[in-house]
C-alpha cells in the first residue's frame, strides 16, 4: 500500500523555494491589478455539489470532474472550475447586493486531464468576474483589466479577440443537432481542417456551410472583417460583427497594436459563452495564458437572471514565465546565527527576536557547542555568528 508514498498524484507537483516565490509574486501583481480596478476578493469552497456544473452551458464533462460523496451520499466534485460557483454565490449571498458586482478570486481548479496533453490536473487560476452589466463599456472594462493584469506580469503576449454570437449565428441556419454542432465546434476550435471538412461535405451545398468551413481561417487583424461581411447573410451575424469591430477599435487604443488578434474561430466552450470571447497567449507559455468572455445565462440557472463577462488567468503559465525571467523576490538568507550557551537557549530566541524586528533575518541555533554552531554556519554561508553567555 506504499507503493506511492514518495510520489505526487498525477497532473500535481510541488513547488519549492523559488518556485514558490515565484508563485507569490504573480498572485500579487494580478490582484493588486485587481483591486485597483474596485473587484472585491471572494473564496468558494473546494468542493462543491455536483449539481452546480451540470447544465449544459457548463461546458464541463463529467469525466474530468473528480468527485466523492458527503456523508449523506450526496454527489460532490472538488472545484473544476470558478466562474459557476462565483454564479451561485452572485444568485444566493450577494443576491440584494448593488449591481454591478465587482468580483475577484485567486484559488486552485481541479481537473482530470489525459495525461498525454501535459496540461496539470491542479491549476492556480485567479481572475474577474463583472456581473449584473452588459454591453460595451462593461465589455471595454473586463477586457481593459485583462490588459492591464498581463501587463503588469507578461508585457509581450498576444490577444485574441472573437464572437461566440458569430458561430451561433451560421449554425442557426444549419439547423443540425446538438452533438453534430459541437461536433463542429470542435473542430474548428481546434482548427483541425481535415475533421470539419468531412462533416461539412456531408451537408447540403449553402452560404452558411461555406462561412462555417472558413470559420478557422478567419484570424488576423482589420481584413478579418472585410472578409467576415461577405458571409454574413443574417441580420444577426451582421450585428454580431458590427459589435466585435466596434470593441477591437476600442480595444486597440490600449495601445496592443499588432499584439490585438481578431479570431472569429474562438468558439471554445460557446455553449456557456454568449458575446465576446478573447484568449492571450505569449511566446514563454505554449497554451492560452488568460481566457475569457461573456455568459449572460449562466445565472439563469441559478434562479437569478443577471448578465456577466470574466476571464481567468492561468496562474501557474505566469509563475513559470516569471520564473524563466527572473523576476521574483530574491530568496531571503540568513545573516546572523543566534546560538545561546548552556541554559540560555531563552535569552537567544530575545535576542533573535530583536534581530528580526530590525528587519534582520537571522536563525537560533539548535547546537550543543559553540564549535557545532561555527561549523553550521559556515555549511549555511551564515556570515556571523552571536553567541548569547549569562548576559545578552
Amino acid at each position: 500500500m506504499k507503493q506511492n508514498h514518495k510520489i505526487t498524484p498525477e497532473g500535481t507537483h510541488d513547488l519549492l523555494f523559488e518556485e514558490c516565490l515565484a508563485r507569490r509574486e504573480a498572485e500579487r501583481r494580478l490582484t493588486e491589478a485587481f483591486r485597483v480596478r474596485g473587484y472585491h476578493e471572494v473564496m468558494t469552497p473546494g468542493f462543491e455539489y455536483y449539481d452546480v456544473f451540470t447544465q449544459s452551458e457548463a461546458g464541463i464533462g463529467q469525466e474530468v470532474m473528480y468527485k466523492m460523496t458527503d456523508r449523506h451520499g450526496r454527489l460532490i466534485v472538488m472545484r473544476p472550475d470558478s466562474t459557476m460557483p462565483i454564479a451561485r454565490l452572485a444568485a444566493t449571498r450577494l443576491l440584494n447586493q448593488p449591481r454591478p458586482l465587482r468580483l475577484y478570486y485567486d484559488q486552485p481548479v481541479y481537473r482530470s486531464n489525459p495525461a498525454l496533453i501535459g496540461r496539470e490536473d491542479e491549476n492556480a487560476q485567479a481572475g474577474v468576474e463583472l456581473l449584473g452589466a452588459d454591453g460595451l463599456r462593461a465589455d471595454l472594462e473586463v477586457l481593459t483589466t485583462a490588459v492591464e493584469s498581463l501587463f503588469s506580469c507578461v508585457p509581450d503576449f498576444r490577444l485574441e479577440l472573437g464572437h461566440a454570437g458569430f458561430f451561433h449565428a451560421l449554425a442557426e441556419q444549419l439547423s443540425l443537432s446538438e452533438d453534430r454542432l459541437e461536433d463542429i465546434r470542435s473542430a474548428i476550435e481546434s482548427k483541425n481542417y481535415a475533421a470539419l471538412d468531412q462533416i461539412l461535405d456531408a451537408l447540403p451545398a449553402s452560404a452558411a456551410v461555406d462561412a462555417m468551413r472558413r470559420l478557422p481561417r478567419l484570424f488576423g487583424g482589420e481584413e478579418v472583417f472585410e472578409e467576415a461581411e461577405k458571409l454574413c447573410e443574417t441580420p444577426k451575424a451582421k450585428e454580431t460583427l458590427s459589435y466585435l469591430k466596434k470593441l477591437y477599435h476600442a480595444v486597440q487604443d490600449l495601445g496592443l497594436g499588432d499584439r490585438l488578434m481578431v479570431d472569429l474561430g474562438l468558439v471554445q466552450r460557446n455553449n456557456y459563452y454568449t458575446g465576446v470571447v478573447f484568449t492571450a497567449y505569449t511566446e514563454e507559455y505554449g497554451d492560452a495564458v488568460l481566457f475569457g468572455g461573456r455568459y449572460d445565462h449562466l445565472l439563469e440557472h441559478y434562479g437569478c437572471k443577471m448578465p456577466a463577462v470574466g476571464f481567468g488567468v492561468n496562474v501557474d503559465a505566469v509563475t513559470k514565465i516569471l520564473l524563466q525571467n527572473d523576476e521574483y523576490p530574491a530568496v531571503q538568507e540568513p545573516q546572523v546565527l543566534v546560538h545561546g550557551d548552556h541554559g540560555q537557549a531563552v535569552a537567544a530566541l530575545r535576542r533573535a527576536a530583536k534581530l528580526t524586528a530590525q528587519g534582520i533575518c537571522c536563525e537560533t541555533s539548535l547546537c550543543e557547542t559553540r564549535e557545532e554552531a561555527l561549523n553550521y554556519a559556515k555549511s549555511r554561508n551564515i556570515p556571523k555568528v552571536e553567541f548569547v553567555e549569562g548576559k545578552e
